[in-house]
Protein backbone atom coordinates (compact mmCIF):
# COMPACT_ATOMS: atom_id res chain seq x y z
CA UNK A 1 0.00 0.00 0.00
CA UNK A 2 2.75 2.22 0.69
CA UNK A 3 4.66 1.38 -2.16
CA UNK A 4 1.47 2.26 -4.08
CA UNK A 5 1.20 5.91 -2.73
CA UNK A 6 4.72 6.41 -2.99
CA UNK A 7 4.89 5.65 -7.11
CA UNK A 8 1.25 7.85 -7.20
CA UNK A 9 2.89 10.86 -5.32
CA UNK A 10 6.28 10.26 -7.98
CA UNK A 11 3.55 10.10 -10.89
CA UNK A 12 2.00 12.95 -9.62
CA UNK A 13 5.27 15.14 -9.25
CA UNK A 14 5.94 14.08 -13.16
CA UNK A 15 2.83 15.65 -13.89
CA UNK A 16 3.19 18.81 -11.64
CA UNK A 17 6.80 19.41 -13.27
CA UNK A 18 5.42 18.84 -16.89
CA UNK A 19 2.93 21.30 -16.34
CA UNK A 20 5.32 23.66 -14.61
CA UNK A 21 7.44 23.53 -17.56
CA UNK A 22 4.94 24.38 -20.35
CA UNK A 23 3.79 27.27 -17.76
CA UNK A 24 6.68 28.53 -17.66
CA UNK A 25 7.27 28.15 -21.29
CA UNK A 26 4.10 29.79 -22.03
CA UNK A 27 5.05 32.82 -19.80
CA UNK A 28 8.83 33.08 -21.79
CA UNK A 29 7.20 33.51 -24.86
CA UNK A 30 4.35 35.77 -23.58
CA UNK A 31 6.94 38.43 -22.16
CA UNK A 32 9.18 37.90 -25.03
CA UNK A 33 6.73 38.88 -27.63
CA UNK A 34 5.34 41.34 -25.04
CA UNK A 35 9.12 42.63 -25.20
CA UNK A 36 9.42 43.02 -28.71
CA UNK A 37 5.94 44.63 -29.33
CA UNK A 38 6.98 47.05 -26.81
CA UNK A 39 10.43 47.30 -28.88
CA UNK A 40 8.48 47.84 -32.38
CA UNK A 41 6.28 50.34 -31.28
CA UNK A 42 6.26 53.70 -31.74
CA UNK A 43 4.68 55.02 -28.04
CA UNK A 44 8.41 55.21 -26.92
CA UNK A 45 10.29 56.47 -29.53
CA UNK A 46 7.47 59.15 -29.84
CA UNK A 47 7.74 60.33 -26.26
CA UNK A 48 11.93 60.60 -27.18
CA UNK A 49 11.10 63.07 -30.13
CA UNK A 50 8.95 63.78 -32.48
CA UNK A 51 11.01 63.61 -35.36
CA UNK A 52 14.20 61.57 -35.64
CA UNK A 53 15.87 64.15 -37.68
CA UNK A 54 14.83 66.92 -35.21
CA UNK A 55 16.10 65.49 -32.61
CA UNK A 56 19.41 64.93 -34.81
CA UNK A 57 19.30 68.46 -35.66
CA UNK A 58 19.14 69.67 -31.54
CA UNK A 59 22.17 66.92 -30.85
CA UNK A 60 23.87 68.95 -33.38
CA UNK A 61 25.00 66.78 -35.88
CA UNK A 62 25.50 68.14 -38.95
CA UNK A 63 23.02 67.79 -42.65
CA UNK A 64 25.95 65.52 -44.08
CA UNK A 65 25.62 63.40 -40.85
CA UNK A 66 21.88 63.12 -40.81
CA UNK A 67 21.16 62.50 -44.81
CA UNK A 68 24.22 59.27 -43.96
CA UNK A 69 22.49 57.79 -41.09
CA UNK A 70 18.52 59.02 -42.34
CA UNK A 71 18.62 57.96 -46.14
CA UNK A 72 19.08 54.68 -46.77
CA UNK A 73 21.95 53.95 -50.17
CA UNK A 74 20.51 54.40 -53.65
CA UNK A 75 21.54 51.07 -54.82
CA UNK A 76 21.49 47.61 -53.12
CA UNK A 77 25.13 45.94 -53.29
CA UNK A 78 26.36 42.69 -51.81
CA UNK A 79 24.46 41.14 -49.04
CA UNK A 80 21.28 43.68 -49.93
CA UNK A 81 20.46 41.91 -52.71
CA UNK A 82 19.27 38.51 -51.20
CA UNK A 83 16.23 37.95 -51.55
CA UNK A 84 15.07 37.30 -47.81
CA UNK A 85 17.49 39.62 -45.73
CA UNK A 86 18.05 42.01 -48.74
CA UNK A 87 15.18 43.59 -47.63
CA UNK A 88 15.59 44.17 -44.03
CA UNK A 89 17.56 47.64 -43.86
CA UNK A 90 14.16 48.94 -45.93
CA UNK A 91 11.66 47.29 -43.57
CA UNK A 92 13.69 48.89 -40.40
CA UNK A 93 13.28 52.05 -41.75
CA UNK A 94 10.03 52.20 -42.82
CA UNK A 95 9.08 50.84 -39.43
CA UNK A 96 10.82 53.06 -37.69
CA UNK A 97 12.84 50.73 -35.52
CA UNK A 98 16.08 52.03 -34.68
CA UNK A 99 18.41 49.29 -35.55
CA UNK A 100 20.50 47.76 -37.51
CA UNK A 101 20.09 44.89 -39.71
CA UNK A 102 22.77 42.78 -38.19
CA UNK A 103 21.30 44.04 -34.61
CA UNK A 104 18.12 42.67 -35.36
CA UNK A 105 19.19 39.56 -36.82
CA UNK A 106 21.39 38.78 -34.12
CA UNK A 107 18.38 39.80 -31.59
CA UNK A 108 16.10 36.69 -33.77
CA UNK A 109 18.93 34.38 -33.46
CA UNK A 110 19.50 34.82 -29.65
CA UNK A 111 15.52 34.41 -29.38
CA UNK A 112 16.01 31.41 -31.62
CA UNK A 113 18.13 29.89 -29.26
CA UNK A 114 16.20 30.09 -25.92
CA UNK A 115 13.16 29.07 -27.50
CA UNK A 116 15.14 25.71 -28.74
CA UNK A 117 16.39 25.48 -25.19
CA UNK A 118 12.91 25.92 -23.55
CA UNK A 119 10.87 23.75 -26.49
CA UNK A 120 13.90 21.24 -25.68
CA UNK A 121 12.60 19.80 -22.16
CA UNK A 122 9.23 18.76 -24.33
CA UNK A 123 10.22 17.83 -27.07
CA UNK A 124 12.75 16.29 -29.35
CA UNK A 125 15.91 18.20 -30.17
CA UNK A 126 15.94 18.13 -33.85
CA UNK A 127 11.99 19.07 -33.43
CA UNK A 128 12.99 21.76 -30.94
CA UNK A 129 15.07 23.58 -32.63
CA UNK A 130 12.97 23.99 -35.49
CA UNK A 131 10.24 25.38 -33.42
CA UNK A 132 12.68 27.86 -32.19
CA UNK A 133 13.90 28.81 -35.38
CA UNK A 134 10.11 29.39 -36.61
CA UNK A 135 9.48 31.28 -33.75
CA UNK A 136 12.65 32.89 -32.92
CA UNK A 137 12.41 34.30 -36.94
CA UNK A 138 9.03 34.15 -37.20
CA UNK A 139 7.56 36.29 -34.88
CA UNK A 140 10.31 39.32 -35.47
CA UNK A 141 9.67 39.80 -38.72
CA UNK A 142 5.99 39.55 -38.50
CA UNK A 143 5.52 42.34 -35.99
CA UNK A 144 8.33 44.22 -38.09
CA UNK A 145 6.23 43.82 -41.26
CA UNK A 146 2.99 44.81 -39.17
CA UNK A 147 4.93 47.95 -37.77
CA UNK A 148 6.01 48.59 -41.35
CA UNK A 149 2.66 48.82 -42.80
CA UNK A 150 1.25 51.15 -39.78
CA UNK A 151 4.14 53.27 -40.55
CA UNK A 152 3.25 53.66 -44.38
CA UNK A 153 -0.49 53.98 -43.48
CA UNK A 154 0.56 56.95 -40.70
CA UNK A 155 2.82 58.41 -43.90
CA UNK A 156 -0.19 58.40 -46.22
CA UNK A 157 -2.54 60.00 -43.54
CA UNK A 158 -0.59 62.59 -42.75
CA UNK A 159 0.62 63.38 -46.59
CA UNK A 160 -2.58 65.56 -46.64
CA UNK A 161 -1.73 67.64 -43.80
CA UNK A 162 1.50 68.40 -45.10
CA UNK A 163 0.56 68.99 -49.00
CA UNK A 164 -1.78 71.85 -46.86
CA UNK A 165 0.93 73.30 -45.18
CA UNK A 166 3.23 73.69 -48.48
CA UNK A 167 0.72 75.16 -50.24
CA UNK A 168 0.38 77.79 -47.30
CA UNK A 169 3.83 78.56 -47.41
CA UNK A 170 3.86 79.22 -51.06
CA UNK A 171 1.10 81.30 -51.29
CA UNK A 172 2.65 83.44 -48.72
CA UNK A 173 5.56 83.68 -50.73
CA UNK A 174 8.14 80.51 -49.35
CA UNK A 175 9.55 79.56 -52.13
CA UNK A 176 8.89 75.41 -52.42
CA UNK A 177 12.10 74.02 -50.51
CA UNK A 178 11.56 76.57 -47.56
CA UNK A 179 7.72 75.10 -47.45
CA UNK A 180 9.20 72.12 -47.07
CA UNK A 181 11.65 72.62 -44.41
CA UNK A 182 8.73 74.20 -42.72
CA UNK A 183 6.52 71.14 -42.80
CA UNK A 184 9.52 68.79 -42.19
CA UNK A 185 9.42 70.86 -38.60
CA UNK A 186 6.17 70.96 -37.70
CA UNK A 187 4.81 67.11 -38.69
CA UNK A 188 5.60 64.07 -36.52
CA UNK A 189 7.22 61.48 -37.76
CA UNK A 190 7.28 59.37 -40.58
CA UNK A 191 6.63 62.59 -42.57
CA UNK A 192 8.92 65.01 -41.25
CA UNK A 193 11.77 62.52 -41.13
CA UNK A 194 10.74 62.06 -44.91
CA UNK A 195 10.27 65.96 -45.67
CA UNK A 196 13.30 66.67 -43.66
CA UNK A 197 16.01 64.12 -45.67
CA UNK A 198 14.50 66.45 -49.08
CA UNK A 199 15.11 69.71 -47.38
CA UNK A 200 18.60 68.34 -46.51
CA UNK A 201 19.34 67.27 -50.05
CA UNK A 202 18.05 69.69 -51.89
CA UNK A 203 19.96 72.22 -49.03
CA UNK A 204 23.46 70.37 -50.31
CA UNK A 205 22.83 70.65 -54.11
CA UNK A 206 20.88 67.87 -54.82
CA UNK A 207 17.80 68.27 -57.62
CA UNK A 208 14.03 69.16 -55.94
CA UNK A 209 12.53 66.75 -58.54
CA UNK A 210 15.29 64.06 -58.16
CA UNK A 211 14.62 63.74 -54.38
CA UNK A 212 11.15 64.25 -54.60
CA UNK A 213 11.44 60.92 -56.49
CA UNK A 214 13.63 59.30 -54.32
CA UNK A 215 11.13 60.26 -51.71
CA UNK A 216 8.56 57.78 -53.58
CA UNK A 217 11.13 55.44 -54.27
CA UNK A 218 11.84 54.76 -50.25
CA UNK A 219 8.10 54.80 -49.33
CA UNK A 220 7.02 53.08 -52.37
CA UNK A 221 3.73 54.92 -52.18
CA UNK A 222 1.80 55.50 -55.24
CA UNK A 223 0.42 58.90 -53.29
CA UNK A 224 4.10 60.04 -52.91
CA UNK A 225 4.46 59.31 -56.66
CA UNK A 226 1.81 61.64 -57.76
CA UNK A 227 3.39 64.30 -55.37
CA UNK A 228 6.88 63.64 -56.87
CA UNK A 229 5.10 64.07 -60.43
CA UNK A 230 3.26 66.98 -59.62
CA UNK A 231 6.92 68.41 -58.43
CA UNK A 232 8.74 67.57 -61.67
CA UNK A 233 5.72 69.02 -63.94
CA UNK A 234 6.37 72.31 -62.21
CA UNK A 235 9.63 72.15 -62.01
CA UNK A 236 10.09 71.76 -66.42
CA UNK A 237 6.97 73.84 -67.23
CA UNK A 238 5.87 75.89 -64.71
CA UNK A 239 2.21 75.82 -63.18
CA UNK A 240 0.21 76.91 -59.88
CA UNK A 241 1.81 74.34 -57.41
CA UNK A 242 0.10 75.76 -54.16
CA UNK A 243 -3.15 74.64 -56.59
CA UNK A 244 -1.65 71.41 -57.28
CA UNK A 245 -0.97 70.48 -53.88
CA UNK A 246 -4.25 71.48 -52.21
CA UNK A 247 -5.79 69.40 -55.44
CA UNK A 248 -3.59 66.58 -54.66
CA UNK A 249 -4.39 66.81 -50.81
CA UNK A 250 -8.10 66.19 -51.55
CA UNK A 251 -8.03 63.67 -53.99
CA UNK A 252 -5.70 61.55 -51.26
CA UNK A 253 -8.10 62.52 -48.53
CA UNK A 254 -11.17 61.31 -50.92
CA UNK A 255 -9.03 57.71 -51.62
CA UNK A 256 -8.39 57.15 -47.76
CA UNK A 257 -12.10 57.99 -47.04
CA UNK A 258 -12.81 55.42 -49.91
CA UNK A 259 -10.35 52.78 -48.70
CA UNK A 260 -12.39 52.89 -45.17
CA UNK A 261 -15.70 52.35 -46.89
CA UNK A 262 -14.08 49.21 -48.87
CA UNK A 263 -12.69 48.07 -45.55
CA UNK A 264 -15.84 48.48 -43.82
CA UNK A 265 -17.74 46.72 -46.79
CA UNK A 266 -15.15 44.11 -46.68
CA UNK A 267 -15.37 42.97 -42.65
CA UNK A 268 -17.90 40.78 -43.61
CA UNK A 269 -16.04 39.19 -46.19
CA UNK A 270 -12.91 39.33 -44.35
CA UNK A 271 -14.41 37.44 -41.20
CA UNK A 272 -16.06 34.72 -43.25
CA UNK A 273 -12.43 34.09 -44.66
CA UNK A 274 -10.79 33.78 -41.14
CA UNK A 275 -13.85 31.57 -40.15
CA UNK A 276 -13.11 29.12 -43.29
CA UNK A 277 -9.75 29.32 -42.94
CA UNK A 278 -9.89 28.21 -39.18
CA UNK A 279 -12.57 25.88 -39.26
CA UNK A 280 -9.80 22.50 -40.28
CA UNK A 281 -7.49 24.24 -37.73
CA UNK A 282 -10.32 23.64 -34.94
CA UNK A 283 -12.04 20.64 -36.23
CA UNK A 284 -8.40 18.75 -36.06
CA UNK A 285 -7.88 20.06 -32.51
CA UNK A 286 -11.06 19.07 -31.39
CA UNK A 287 -11.48 15.89 -32.63
CA UNK A 288 -7.92 15.05 -31.12
CA UNK A 289 -8.65 15.77 -27.96
CA UNK A 290 -12.18 14.31 -27.67
CA UNK A 291 -10.96 11.39 -29.52
CA UNK A 292 -7.28 10.69 -29.74
CA UNK A 293 -7.53 7.31 -30.75
CA UNK A 294 -9.09 8.92 -34.14
CA UNK A 295 -5.90 10.41 -36.14
CA UNK A 296 -3.27 7.61 -34.76
CA UNK A 297 -5.56 4.86 -35.20
CA UNK A 298 -4.74 5.13 -39.04
CA UNK A 299 -1.16 7.22 -38.66
CA UNK A 300 0.81 3.67 -39.80
CA UNK A 301 -1.73 3.68 -43.23
CA UNK A 302 0.84 4.34 -45.88
CA UNK A 303 -2.08 6.71 -47.38
CA UNK A 304 -1.65 9.02 -44.00
CA UNK A 305 0.90 11.06 -44.70
CA UNK A 306 -0.03 11.77 -48.14
CA UNK A 307 -3.57 12.46 -47.62
CA UNK A 308 -3.25 14.81 -44.51
CA UNK A 309 -0.01 16.84 -46.66
CA UNK A 310 -2.75 17.41 -49.18
CA UNK A 311 -5.35 18.37 -46.77
CA UNK A 312 -2.29 21.05 -45.46
CA UNK A 313 -1.90 22.18 -48.58
CA UNK A 314 -5.70 22.85 -49.61
CA UNK A 315 -6.14 24.35 -46.44
CA UNK A 316 -3.17 26.67 -47.14
CA UNK A 317 -4.48 27.62 -50.59
CA UNK A 318 -7.71 27.91 -49.32
CA UNK A 319 -6.59 30.66 -47.11
CA UNK A 320 -4.47 32.42 -49.79
CA UNK A 321 -7.66 32.33 -52.07
CA UNK A 322 -10.07 34.39 -49.77
CA UNK A 323 -7.63 36.77 -49.10
CA UNK A 324 -7.14 38.05 -52.38
CA UNK A 325 -10.74 37.52 -53.00
CA UNK A 326 -11.23 39.74 -49.64
CA UNK A 327 -8.24 42.18 -50.47
CA UNK A 328 -8.96 45.43 -52.72
CA UNK A 329 -6.16 47.72 -53.96
CA UNK A 330 -7.80 51.46 -54.29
Amino acid sequence: MLDALLNTARGWDGHLAGYAIACGLALGVLLIASGLHQLLSRTSLAAAARSRRMRMIAQGRAGAERLALLRPPARRTGWRRLPLIGGLPKALRQAGVPLSTGVFLAGCLVLSAVLSFAVAALAAPGLAVAIGAVLGFGVPLALLKLQQGKQMDKLVHQLPDALEMMARGLRAGHPLNNSIGIAAQEMADPAGTELGIIFDQVSYGEDLPAAAQEFAERSGLEDVQYLAASISIQHGTGSDLSGMLDTLARVIRNRIALRRKVHALASEGRLTAWLLSALPLVIFGSVSVLTPDYFSGVADDPLFRPMAGGIILLTVLNAVVLKKLVSFRI
